[in-house]
């Protein structure tokens, strides 16, 4: 039997806030004791965790001083360094503090805007100096619950403005290599948050003035939360070569946002996106924004880190049978024969003559391929 422990070329990354997590929620104080976030990457390094997602205030606090600032950054190389590790993303978090109660780079007053690209500005700063290559843009706070009180179109526009803003910012500090990216979210903290989605996402990168600088990075519980399929909204990225980062986690459809541990709510559809990166080649950190249950003390944090890492290499492992059973491989074959032949020209395509009910009888086989499916992953194929 495999032992499925993690090495640092599985990719793994975990987000400094979902370790420094305290159990925490909206009717309820802390759990348990809140960790240092260079101990976090010392933790995670151990535990065979290659990266580490980062917002920039996880580890530098805003009141910090530029010589703690700089103590900081050195610091956290090491530790990584110590570790063969790598920082995969730097944001900013511009929704915990209440001046970011009307939004971000959408409040109505310009001065919190202002504010909030200094954060992004700053992540960008720190993220440099800590070898990461992209700014991950969670605007949770960038929404409304009263339509009434936000214009929509002037919203759009300054988040457009933003990401010119980021971007120009980035060409100037000739800062080769850094992206952007947008993180899609339908609501949680605001009743709707803009972009909710990888296509409302899409939709505005293509309008920037560098388009092919920012993508998106998906995760599995935000999709979910919109009633959506997760292994869609990744291919639809990488197919237009748009996934600048993913986030496993799982989540419970059209609920809060719960963050749970890799695999442990919709295994299905987490194996069909483990079996989508990996098949395509896709080269991306494979990052955890997850959370151990409220009820967890700092210990088991250590085990929920090790069960995200265990599922992904158990589901890997699926994907390489599935890629392997021969019954199913020969449905796939049936199913796929001739569908990559051209489309005959116009003027043709009205003189091709076909027989819609045998057409209709054929044998597609999708009932088969389902239960071949859940059998390989209960473990009985």
């Amino acid at each position: 039997m495999a032992s499925y422990q993690p090495q640092k070329s599985d990719k793994f990354a975990f987000g400094l806030w979902t370790i420094m997590n305290t159990g925490r929620d909206p009717f309820g104080e802390a759990t348990r004791e809140r960790i240092d976030p260079l101990d976090v990457i010392t933790e995670l390094g151990k535990r065979g965790v290659w990266g580490i997602e980062m917002h920039a205030e996880d580890l530098i606090p805003p009141t910090a001083t530029a010589a703690e600032r700089d103590r900081l950054i050195k610091e956290a190389n090491k530790r990584m360094a110590d570790q063969g590790m790598a920082c995969v993303n730097c944001g900013a978090n511009v929704f915990a503090h209440p001046v970011y109660k009307d939004g971000a780079l959408t409040s109505h007053d310009p001065k919190v805007r202002q504010l909030a690209l200094q954060r992004y500005l700053n992540s960008i700063d720190v993220g440099v100096a800590l070898g990461s290559k992209l700014c991950d843009l969670w605007w949770g706070r960038d929404g409304a619950e009263v339509d009434a009180a936000k214009e929509p179109l002037e919203a759009i526009k300054w988040l457009r403005e933003g990401l010119n803003y980021l971007q120009s910012y980035i060409d100037k500090q000739g800062y080769t290599g850094y992206r952007l990216a947008i993180e899609p979210k339908p609501n949680e903290p605001r009743g709707d948050i803009y972009m909710p989605t990888v296509g409302h996402a899409l939709g505005l990168i293509a309008t920037l003035n560098k388009p092919e600088n920012c993508g998106l990075v998906v995760e599995i519980a935000h999709s979910r939360m919109a009633g959506l399929n997760t292994y869609h909204d990744v291919a639809q990225a990488i197919e237009v070569g748009k996934l600048f980062g993913c986030h496993f986690n799982a989540q419970k459809p059209l609920r809060y946002d719960q963050d749970q541990r890799f695999g442990s709510e919709d295994l299905k559809e987490s194996f069909f996106v483990v079996k989508l990166v990996e098949d395509t080649g896709w080269q991306g950190a494979r990052s955890f924004d997850a959370h151990a249950f409220r009820s967890s003390d700092r210990e088991e944090v250590w085990d929920f880190v090790s069960g995200c890492m265990r599922t992904y290499l158990i589901l890997k492992e699926k994907v390489q049978k599935f890629n392997k059973d021969p019954e199913i491989q020969a449905i796939l074959k049936e199913l796929r024969s001739g569908a990559g032949e051209p489309l005959p020209p116009h003027d043709q395509l009205k003189k091709i003559a076909f027989d819609a009910d045998q057409l209709a009888r054929r044998r597609l086989h999708h009932e088969r391929l389902d239960q071949l499916t859940q059998e390989l992953l209960l473990g009985v194929r």
